[in-house]
């Protein structure tokens, strides 16, 4: 179950202070929404925790022969330019924006939406909150997100100025021009 705090009544966290909060519990997984509620993520189970192992694999593979950008896997907290901390499952971000950032920013909580987001749908997760964070991440200059729904067989494409894509369990999906040449085949996720 994922649990939100609002900090309005003592005027929120600024973001050193988010930052220090979540260095001094590294057990917890801490998310913020633009407007400064917190949000405690629990850790997943095995099966969303298998299925994401395989999913960042697929891109790193990919990002590897193509030198593309970078991956990121769901423990990185990226600085949204909306307000947001955000932790997607598996994101990547273009080479040149991620080399135009500070060694400093870079080991810190990147402060830059990723060109691509992934999130994979866990029991824990509620969808429509999931469903506002891939909106929040196309606010904030997101250009290609999925939203992976293992319990409905369904994908849904974010991207700027179009209506979300809902797939019914779709065999490939391919990473269109923001990921040149990636496709993702979805057989082995929609089995149980």
């Amino acid at each position: 179950m994922t649990y939100t705090i609002d900090l309005s009544p003592m005027s929120g966290l600024t973001s050193d202070q988010f930052e220090r909060l979540c260095l001094a519990n590294p057990d917890l997984k801490f998310e913020r929404t633009p407007s400064g509620k917190l949000v405690i993520m629990p850790p997943t189970g095995g099966e969303t925790g298998k299925n994401n192992a395989k999913l960042i694999a697929r891109f790193v593979v990919w990002n590897e022969q193509t030198q593309l950008g970078e991956v990121f896997d769901s423990s990185t907290c990226f600085q949204l330019p909306g307000g947001g901390d955000r932790s997607p499952d598996v994101a990547w971000v273009e080479k040149s924006r991620w080399e135009a950032l500070t060694p400093e920013q870079q080991r810190k909580f990147p402060p830059l939406c990723p060109d691509f987001v992934l999130e994979l749908l866990s029991p824990s997760d509620n969808l429509s909150a999931t469903r506002a964070k891939m909106q929040e991440y196309l606010a904030s200059g997101n250009r290609l997100g999925w939203l992976l729904n293992v319990q409905d067989q369904q994908v849904e494409i974010t991207r700027p100025g179009q209506p979300i894509e809902t797939l019914q369990a779709p065999q490939i999906l391919s990473g269109e021009t923001i990921l040149p040449g990636f496709t993702l085949n979805l057989d082995w996720f929609w089995l149980r």
